[in-house]
């Protein structure tokens, strides 16, 4: 489980991740561009790309072989991503890093989430396997994985996107990285609940106004309506929200109030 390594975080560096992969060129879209490419290149965060290929020493650089068992499709061997993880920990020790845990990307894994991201960047590294083909050797996972993730109920091609989404969230909470220091506390889930709805210019769109109370500047008034129409979104959204920052404590009694009101 992902709590149980909050008692191994890394003070002294910027968040790095390493991301083991047949397919390193996916990840140019995530440090390349928008939030995250500046991060990368204020040296905020940094990414570290490790090919299991690389650590192959057959001339074909296998890295799958049939499952015992038979079945279909392919299963990725554990010495080669065994080696790459040994690579990562050797370049941790030259480089004076505190080695984080290492995280499966998998089906069958936790679901991520906001909490998690926070979690993450407590621990200053966090190391990525990617699976590809059917499946992992369970033998590395047993001797190597400290904790399992996932997106959700379905299934990908691979663990790279999956990766990107998770580290796109963790980068965004790294001080520095937005360009207003409070637009990660206020997106959805910081709170326990949805975001609520935004709007710019123009004033008047297609006969659509902009909501009255956004437009007086009374800054008590406008952040009333934020959380009532956040918990009015969450209520009809995800209703599982609401009980989770009920049980958390996170709803005042004027919260419990509102949400009665909608419910008659």
């Amino acid at each position: 489980m992902i709590g149980n390594w909050i008692g191994n975080k890394s003070l002294e560096l910027d968040m790095r991740f390493d991301v083991v992969t047949l397919f390193p060129e996916m990840f140019s879209a995530l440090t390349k561009w928008g939030v995250t490419g500046r991060a990368c290149e204020q040296s905020l965060t940094s990414v570290h790309l490790w090919n299991p290929r690389d650590f192959c020493n057959d001339p074909r650089k296998t890295v799958d072989d049939r499952a015992y068992g038979g079945g279909p499709g392919m299963v990725m061997m554990a010495k080669p991503l065994e080696d790459t993880v040994a690579g990562i920990r050797a370049a941790h020790a030259a480089e004076g890093v505190k080695s984080g845990p290492i995280c499966l990307l998998a089906p069958q894994g936790e679901r991520f989430s906001q909490k998690i991201a926070t979690d993450i960047l407590n621990y200053g590294n966090l190391s990525f396997i990617c699976g590809r083909y059917e499946a992992v050797d369970q033998r590395f996972v047993d001797r190597n994985v400290d904790l399992q993730l996932s997106l959700g109920d379905f299934v990908l091609s691979g663990g790279e996107i999956p990766a990107m989404a998770m580290m796109d969230a963790v980068i965004r909470l790294i001080p520095g990285a937005l360009g207003d220091g409070e637009s990660a506390t206020q997106d959805s889930f910081m709170n326990g609940l949805l975001d609520y709805p935004h709007y710019t210019r123009p004033e008047i769109y297609e006969n659509l106004s902009v909501p009255d109370v956004l437009l007086g500047g009374h800054h008590a008034k406008i952040a009333d309506w934020r959380r009532q129409k956040s918990l009015e979104l969450t209520l009809k959204r995800r209703p599982d929200l609401i009980k989770a920052a009920r049980a958390n404590g996170l709803l005042s009694r004027d919260d419990e109030l509102f949400l009665e009101q909608l419910s008659k």
